[in-house]
Order: structure tokens, then C-alpha cells, then sequence
């Protein structure tokens, strides 16, 4: 909940305050080298050129600017150890000046330069970082902006931290290193989380400094805690206004006029003091009635403007009276009268300077990656609002089947309600709401899961995963899948998934098929998803939650592979791609195709029911061409408009890719599937009947990492029945072709005498080594009557040797039957425990459907 309402609390001041803030950074960053701009710019006036005579006194050159003004008074003067330095004078402020003029004086001549290039646009900029130049100046509406700016700030840079914190607090690699390599929505993110960690105590520093000069209460506080005393006239430089405005205003015009006071004996004195070493000495002329000066004298070595040794001296007899050494200030008071100076980082040196620039700079990358970051998070949320909105009565639906989600951003949850849609309707839940009386209802459940930032659960989720998940469920009778959000970018990719995974697996459910892992907006993944679904129940014909782009390729070859079989056609469908070479892919990748047209028959009968003729045309095609690639409803329809209206695309199939690119095609094995109306399935009957040798085949590539051979060139245990054999083909014809071999094909089909699919490439395989080991189930014959599990408990001491022995277990073949019944099998051999651990390490991989 903490987290919930800091991050929501930081995502509402960072699209308000953030922009301001951007402005003020760039600002200040503009600010930082104010001086050092204009000395470049304004040679003559800042600078002056060397050997013209010697420098007048203070007094001389206070006279001859002040004449140079009709008499106007000098309030300061600014005088330069270096010979090649211009100095300055500030004049008294006139009628309703906030400030008088300053200008660049020579000291040879008292000649007045004037103000230096550029001085307009840095007091616009000033403006601009101090109250974003509104009016009322200080004293209005933008000064209370900038303030509450500065306050957010500090938020930011604490809330910021604690949002971020991770999970390995002692890995600075974690804390600091950025990689450049993520992108999109993770390299935002990384840009915002890395960069903020880099800069938050500079940030702190600029903000805690910045509402010194925004607030008097903030400013009395500071100075009370760091001194003990709360008068302005002890904040020296950074406190702002001294009490004496009033006063000083009454007096403006008697200033005009009032004798200027000498400082022939004080000047002597001061340097004295100072043995001549000092870079600058700033002389505040008394007011009227006053008979001391005070002299501000800039050190040699001073590492900022505010080093200052502060002298003041008796006019009347040149006499010292008062000498606050910088060296001897306690350090509460040398912060408090270095303020500004810490605000801009010179406290420090040029380095400092240097840190605040670069920092200020980097102000608006915070503004604009967390814009990014909220319109990303956005536009997730109006998708799950449109889901939400299309299936208003999901989340009350009841029955035996449950979705449980966890999401951060939306993502998750979008998927499970349209993953409860799919499916007819079930209960919708957050995964919060899940416990063991909850799951008691329902015999089958899916978990749709995010794993947030550097491996951990989704805010929502985070007290579930620390409490509820501490312990197993009571899940004896549960069968269950997870779909797991993530990001292969972070190196804990899915690991909250696999986290549930586990604790689900620990309490006694079965998994109804392998985890499906999603990788960012992985769309390849989502399609594998429904394809399980499917299986499930549901429409096995529903549209792909996200479309698709499919090549041209060509049907090379279609040959039957169990001529006179009890059980359906097998085909052995090679294809080529249209134009260009062979892409690539590796054994274990899917080819998903887009059927190219629906059976004629199907389309017939359908039109027939509907009382609608074939040639009706809508839209300028006819109602054939309209169905012929075209989802064919599943209820007649009363017009050929409604008809149209109500046409959703077809969609794609997934098959086992049985080949691999060195074959010079792509193969696939394919069962013909016949419907109760004695009409061909959609995909099957397209690639086994319907399309032309020679013809187009619409077909894109999909990588199947979940069954890649394991890495390390290990034997392989090769596990399938039917068509299954397609996968396996695959990793065989890979490891022949890279030289290895030692593997073992456990197989399983109906007959001996029609479906020993492939015989003499199984028995090439044999001849060659790339098997060493061949079992056979024939379930239909009546000397053999088993299937592919029982070959396994047959042989459990082989199969346990060969695991001890380094081989991974791969299964290809049908989800219902065959792939539980063997990972039955698999844990009695085996135990839960090693199966377990061979599945977290990619050693036991399966291919089911």
C-alpha cells in the first residue's frame, strides 16, 4: 500500500511540477557559468587591457562615477587585486527600483563601462528559475510555484529511492550501472530509475538550499538550527531582506544628497589586515549617521564568492573594530552565509560547479522519461478498460474455472480477462484474493502474472507474495497453468511467475501444461497462449489478441505418410519460401500459417441453412468470396448484410517446425482433422487438401525457446506420439547435421503396420548414431497395447541413468493424454523433486498442444 500511494503520489507531481522543474534546471544550468560568459563576452568592460596606469583610490573612483551619474550615491564598490580586472560600482535604487544600476567602472580613469553583454538575458533567465518571470516577481504567484516545485523535488529524490530500491541492496551494480542496450518502455524506465539514483542527493541539495529564499519560516528555521539564532541580520549573504527595507527607503532621497563619506584611512587598514593577499574587497558604504564601513574581502585561495573575511573599520580614525575571519566561523554559520553558493555547487569548487551544471541538465530527461512512462502506462490501461468494457460480467462469473492476475501496469490483467473470455466466461480475481478456500471451488485455475522491475511482484501483489505464499496451498485437487509477464532485458526474467509456479506446484497441483513466458509485448507468446487455451475448451477459432504479419512461401511437397491407417491422414507438407533465400530459425520453432480459404463444402452447406445464394453479392464480392476467408459463424444469419457484418478473419495455426533450414525446407508433419459434418478442419484441410502444389502458403516464424535443445551439446531423451514426431524430427535432423548423436526416441502410434511415420529416417538415425536407443508403443496392435508411458516405467534404471549422466528429456505431442501421463511417469522414475529441478534448468522441455 506504501508503495501504491508514494508511486501514485510521485506519477501526479511529476506530470504538474515536473515541467516547472524541467524549466528551472535548464535555467540553472544556464546560471552556472553566468560570469565566466560574460567576462568571454564583454572584453573592454569586464576585462580591461593591460599597462594604462595605475589604479585610482576607492575614493577617487567613487567620485568620478558618482559624477558621471549627477551625484547619484554609491552604495558599494567592488575593487580587484588583479590589475587586468574591471571593477564595479552599485548605484542607490531610484523611485520605486527594486535595485540600483550596476556597472563595470575602469579603476585607472573612473570611467564607467557600463553593464557587460548579456546581462539582459541572464536577468530574464534568473527571472525565469526564480519565479518563472510572472508577475508580481517575488512577491507573486510564480515565487509560490517554484517553491512548491522545490518541495517536490525533495519528494522525488526520496520516494524516487524507496521506489526503486533492489531486491540485492549491496550490489552497486543494481544501484548505478545503466544499460543502454534495453529499450523502449525498460530503457525509460532505466533512464528515470539509474539516472535519478546518479543525481537524488544533488537534487536533495538544490531543493533544501533553493526554499531558503522561498520561505521566511523555512529560512528563520534553518538558520536557528544551524546557529542557534534567528535574526536576518546573522544570515550575512544568503538571508535575503535585514529589517532595515523601511529605513532604507525613507533615506533614499537624503542619500542623494548626504556627503560621501572618505575611506582614505579605513582603505589602508583593511589591506593591512589582509596583507595585501586577496582577490576582491567589496566596500558597503554606511548609511547616513554611520561611522564604520564594512569590507568584505574575497581570500586569495577562496574556493566560491561567499569566502569572505568580513572587516569593518572606523572611517573617523581608520581604526579596526571588528574582524569575522572565514576560518574562524563555526560550521553552521559558514553554511548559512554560503548558500547561494551551495545552490550552485561552488561551495565545492569548480568541480562542484561542474556536478550542479551536469545535474540541472539533466532535469528534463526526468520530465520527459516519466511522460513516456505515464503515456506507456496509459495507453495499457485504456486497453484494459476496452476489454473490461466488452466483458462487463466476467469478474462475477462463477464455476469450476478461475483466472487469478497480478499486474502493475494493466498488462496482466487485460490478458486474464480476455484469457476468461476465451474461455465462455469464468471468475476473475486479483491474485490477493486467492486463498485455499477459493481455490477449494474450482478444479482448474490460471495465473496470469507481471514480474515488476529487477525480478519482484507487482505492487498489488507484493503482501501476497510475502504472506500467502510464505506456505503451500492446500491444492491436491487443482490443475493449473500460469502465463508469466516479463522482460528478458532484466536478468530475473519471470520470476514472479515463477515463483507462483513453484508455490502452486508445491501445494499439489498439476500443471495442465508448461509455463508460457511472455517477453515485453511479446505477441508470438500471447498467440501460444490461446493455442493452449484452445485446448482448453475454448473457441479454437478465435481471432489472435494481436495480429500478425505472414510471408509468402510455396507448397513444395504433400506426401501421405500412413496410407490405410485407422487414425487420420499424416502428411509430410515441405515448403519454400516465394521469393529470397531460406530464413532461419532453429529446431523447436513453430510455424504458424494462415489458411488460405475454408472447405467449399462447409461454406455450401452454411449459405444453404441461411436460405442465402453463393453469388449474392455485398460489397462488390459475393457471399463465397466473403466466407471463403472468413470465419463461418456458428448460427444461420437472416441477410447477406448481417452476414458480412457479423465475419471475423481466419485465423492462424501452429505446427511443429519438422526440419531445419539446411534441409532446404520447411517441414511440417500434419494431421488431417474431419469434422462431425464430414468437413476439413480449417488448417489441416488447407495444407493437406486444399491448397495447390505450387500454390501460396501465408506462414511466419516463431521461436520456441521453451524447446531448444539445452546448451552444452547433451544427450537427448526425444518423447512424442503422433505428429508429435515433427518436433523431434527437428532436434534430430539439428544434432546430426552439427555432427553429435548418443540420443534416445521413445515414440508412440497406432499401429506398426500403417503409422511407423518415417521409417527409414528413424532407421537412418539408428544406422548413423544419431540414436543409440529406440522404443516403440503400438497401442492398437494386440501383441503391444501400450502407449508411450508405459515404455518409460519400463524403463526407469535406464532413464534415471542417462538423466544422472547429463541428458535432457524433450516431449512433443498432444496436451491431453499423452503429455500428463508421461510427466506422470517422468516424476514416479525420476521424483517431483528432480523433474522440478531439471524444468528451472531447461533440461526438461516440452512441446505440447
Amino acid at each position: 500500500m506504501t508503495r501504491q500511494v508514494l508511486f501514485q503520489i510521485h506519477w501526479f507531481l511529476g506530470i504538474t511540477a515536473g515541467f516547472v522543474l524541467a524549466l528551472m534546471g535548464v535555467t540553472g544550468a544556464t546560471l552556472s557559468f553566468e560570469n565566466e560568459i560574460m567576462r568571454l563576452l564583454s572584453p573592454g568592460i569586464v576585462t580591461l587591457s593591460p599597462g594604462k596606469g595605475p589604479a585610482l583610490s576607492p575614493d577617487e573612483v567613487i567620485a568620478r562615477a558618482s559624477a558621471q551619474r549627477a551625484g547619484l550615491k554609491v552604495e558599494r564598490l567592488t575593487a580587484e587585486h588583479d590589475p587586468e580586472a574591471a571593477w564595479q560600482v552599485q548605484f542607490a535604487a531610484q523611485g520605486k527600483e527594486r535595485r540600483g544600476e550596476r556597472s563595470y567602472v575602469d579603476p585607472r580613469s573612473g570611467i564607467l563601462l557600463g553593464q557587460p553583454s548579456g546581462t539582459g538575458f541572464f536577468r530574464t533567465v534568473e527571472d525565469l528559475h526564480r519565479w518563472l518571470a510572472l508577475p508580481g516577481g517575488g512577491n507573486g504567484i510564480g515565487r509560490q510555484i517554484t517553491a512548491f516545485s522545490a518541495i517536490s523535488l525533495v519528494f522525488f529524490a526520496i520516494s524516487g529511492l524507496y521506489l526503486r530500491w533492489p531486491r540485492r541492496t549491496f550490489d552497486w551494480r543494481a544501484w548505478l550501472v545503466l544499460d543502454l542496450r534495453k529499450s523502449g518502455r525498460n530503457l525509460y524506465r532505466a533512464l528515470h530509475a539509474v539516472i535519478g539514483g546518479w543525481v537524488a542527493l544533488v537534487y536533495l541539495l538544490s531543493a533544501l538550499t533553493g526554499l531558503w529564499w522561498s520561505y521566511d519560516w523555512y529560512r528563520q528555521g534553518v538558520l536557528y538550527a544551524l546557529t542557534g539564532k534567528t535574526s536576518r541580520e546573522e544570515s550575512g549573504h544568503g538571508g535575503g531582506a535585514n529589517g532595515k527595507e523601511g529605513a532604507k527607503e525613507s533615506a533614499k532621497e537624503a542619500a542623494k544628497e548626504a556627503p560621501v563619506p572618505s575611506l582614505a584611512r579605513a582603505w589602508p587598514t583593511v589591506l593591512a589586515a589582509m596583507d595585501g593577499r586577496y582577490r576582491s574587497i567589496s566596500i558597503s558604504m554606511p548609511e547616513d549617521g554611520e561611522k564604520t564601513a564594512t569590507f568584505r574581502v574575497l581570500l586569495e585561495d577562496a574556493r566560491h564568492d561567499r569566502m569572505t573575511d568580513d572587516i569593518k573599520v572606523d572611517l573617523a580614525d581608520g581604526k579596526l573594530v571588528k574582524a569575522d575571519r572565514y576560518d574562524r566561523r563555526s560550521l553552521g554559520k559558514v553554511i548559512t552565509t554560503s548558500m547561494y553558493e551551495l545552490h550552485r555547487g561552488a561551495f565545492f569548487g569548480i568541480g562542484g560547479r561542474i556536478l550542479l551544471l551536469l545535474t540541472s541538465l539533466t532535469m528534463p530527461l526526468f520530465t520527459v522519461t516519466g511522460l513516456l512512462l505515464y503515456l506507456v502506462r496509459r495507453r495499457k490501461k485504456r486497453s484494459l478498460r476496452e476489454v473490461v468494457e466488452a466483458q462487463p460480467a466476467l469478474s462475477a462469473a462463477s464455476g469450476d474455472l478461475l483466472v487469478a492476475f497480478a499486474s502493475q501496469t494493466g498488462g496482466a490483467e487485460r490478458l486474464a480477462r480476455q484469457t476468461a473470455a476465451a474461455l465462455g466466461g469464468a471468475r476473475v480475481v486479483p491474485l490477493s484474493a486467492v486463498d485455499d478456500a477459493l481455490l477449494s471451488d474450482v478444479d482448474r485455475a490460471l495465473f496470469v502474472v507481471s514480474t515488476y522491475g529487477e525480478g519482484e511482484p507487482p505492487d498489488p501483489a507484493r503482501r501476497f507474495a510475502r504472506q500467502a505464499m510464505a506456505t503451500p496451498p492446500g491444492a491436491e485437487h487443482l490443475e493449473y497453468a500460469v502465463l508469466a509477464l516479463g522482460d528478458r532485458e532484466y536478468p530475473e526474467f519471470c520470476a514472479f511467475g515463477h515463483s507462483v509456479d513453484r508455490w502452486l506446484h508445491a501445494g499439489g497441483a498439476r500443471r495442465l501444461f508448461d509455463m508460457v513466458e511472455v517477453n515485453g509485448e511479446d505477441i508470438d507468446a500471447q498467440r501460444q497462449w490461446q493455442q493452449q487455451l484452445a485446448a482448453l475448451g475454448a473457441e479454437p477459432d478465435m481471432p489472435d489478441w494481436e495480429p500478425a504479419a505472414y510471408e509468402n512461401w510455396q507448397l513444395a511437397e504433400r506426401r501421405l505418410l500412413n496410407p490405410g491407417s485407422a487414425g487420420g491422414p499424416a502428411f509430410l507438407v515441405s515448403l519454400r519460401p516465394a521469393t529470397g533465400p531460406m530464413p532461419s530459425w532453429q529446431a523447436g520453432d513453430i510455424a504458424e500459417v494462415l489458411p488460405g480459404a475454408n472447405d467449399p463444402a462447409r461454406i455450401a452447406a452454411y449459405l444453404s441453412a441461411c436460405g442465402l445464394g453463393r453469388d449474392v453479392e455485398v460489397e462488390g464480392k459475393s457471399l463465397a468470396d466473403h466466407l471463403s476467408r472468413a470465419l463461418i459463424p456458428d448460427h444461420p444469419v437472416e441477410s447477406a448484410g448481417e452476414l458480412v457484418a457479423a465475419l471475423r478473419p481466419l485465423p492462424h495455426r501452429e505446427y511443429s517446425i519438422a526440419s531445419v533450414p539446411g534441409d532446404g525446407s520447411l517441414d511440417l508433419l500434419v494431421r488431417q482433422v474431419e469434422r462431425t459434418d464430414g468437413t476439413l478442419g480449417l488448417g489441416s484441410g488447407w495444407l493437406t487438401h486444399f491448397a495447390s502444389p505450387g500454390g501460396a502458403v501465408s506462414l511466419r516464424l516463431r521461436a520456441n525457446e521453451g524447446f531448444h535443445a539445452p546448451a552444452g551439446g547433451r544427450r537427448l531423451i526425444l518423447i512424442g506420439n503422433g505428429t508429435g514426431l515433427a518436433g523431434l524430427r527437428g532436434h534430430l535432423r539439428q544434432s546430426r547435421a552439427e555432427g553429435r548423436g548418443g540420443h534416445w526416441l521413445l515414440f508412440g502410434e497406432r499401429s506398426r503396420a500403417h503409422d511407423a511415420l518415417l521409417p527409414g529416417e528413424v532407421d537412418g538415425w539408428l544406422a548413423d548414431g544419431t540414436l543409440t536407443r529406440l522404443d516403440r508403443a503400438w497401442s492398437r496392435d494386440a501383441d503391444c497395447g501400450r502407449y508411450v508411458q508405459h515404455l518409460l516405467a519400463e524403463a526407469e534404471a535406464d532413464l534415471r541413468d542417462w538423466v544422472e549422466n547429463g541428458a535432457a528429456i524433450l516431449v512433443c505431442g498432444s496436451l491431453q493424454g499423452m503429455a500428463p501421463a508421461v510427466d506422470d511417469a517422468l516424476r514416479r522414475a525420476l521424483g517431483d523433486e528432480r523433474v522440478e529441478a531439471m524444468a528451472e534448468a531447461g533440461l526438461y522441455r516440452r512441446d505440447i498442444y
